[in-house]
């Protein structure tokens, strides 16, 4: 029997209109489709007109297991999708321990690529960006943050960093404190929606004007 396909799906990051053709057919073939959360996967295929296909929650609680499981139904001949809750998976997301089993058991991977908040930050950048360093998301523990911005600090590269919509002021507040009120940032908030806005300014500038507020986020450290 040959095993099945595992598809690395990307979805819309907030514009449903950004999804592709080709993602959507993969996720109308496939035999199931592996998600962080039954609901949130649920309302992105809902959002998408994709009915009537089996999701599979894969998480950080779960992964371990769950992720061994799925690589031997794949390697019995089911295809799936693995989607994020949005943009592309298995990026600062659960999916890498599967990937890793995939490749293990001779099972083939397959990236379906779209939209992806980094990139799109990065597109619009005024800045040059030759190179850069991906941090992902910061330690939630006040002196774990605070070491490893002293560390992020010390690498004399652009970083780029995300966190929650409901840490977007402390994030500006950690960055000002770690780098100075005067460091440059691009920030983007609420990318490919009609909320959408990047900024490019000190982070004491863009602090006191997104003060209180939330919003998905990315934001880069010139």
């Amino acid at each position: 029997m040959r095993s099945g396909i595992l598809y690395m799906v990307a979805t819309p990051i907030g514009n449903l209109q950004d999804i592709t053709v080709r993602a959507l057919d993969v996720l109308q073939s496939v035999n199931r489709v592996i998600c962080e959360e039954r609901r949130v996967g649920s309302a992105i295929l809902h959002q998408l007109k994709v009915e009537g296909k089996t999701l599979v929650e894969l998480n950080e609680h779960n992964e371990e297991q769950q992720a061994q499981e799925l690589a031997l139904a794949l390697l019995n001949g089911e295809n799936m999708a693995l989607i994020s809750d949005c943009g592309t998976p298995a990026f600062a997301d659960p999916g890498s321990l599967l990937v890793q089993l995939a490749y293990d058991y001779g099972i083939r991977v397959v990236p379906v690529p779209g939209a992806s908040s980094l990139m799109a930050l990065l597109s619009v950048s005024p800045l040059p960006l030759k190179k850069f360093y991906f941090a992902g998301f910061l330690p939630r523990k006040e002196e774990e943050r605070k070491k490893s911005l002293e560390q992020l600090r010390r690498l004399k590269t652009p970083l780029v960093l995300m966190d929650t919509p409901y840490r977007l002021e402390r994030t500006l507040q950690d960055i000002q404190n770690a780098f100075g009120k005067g460091r440059m940032i691009t920030i983007g908030l609420n990318l490919t929606l009609p909320t959408e806005k990047v900024m490019h300014q000190a982070v004491g500038e863009v602090l006191k004007k997104l003060k209180g507020q939330k919003a998905e986020f990315i934001v880069i450290v010139h």
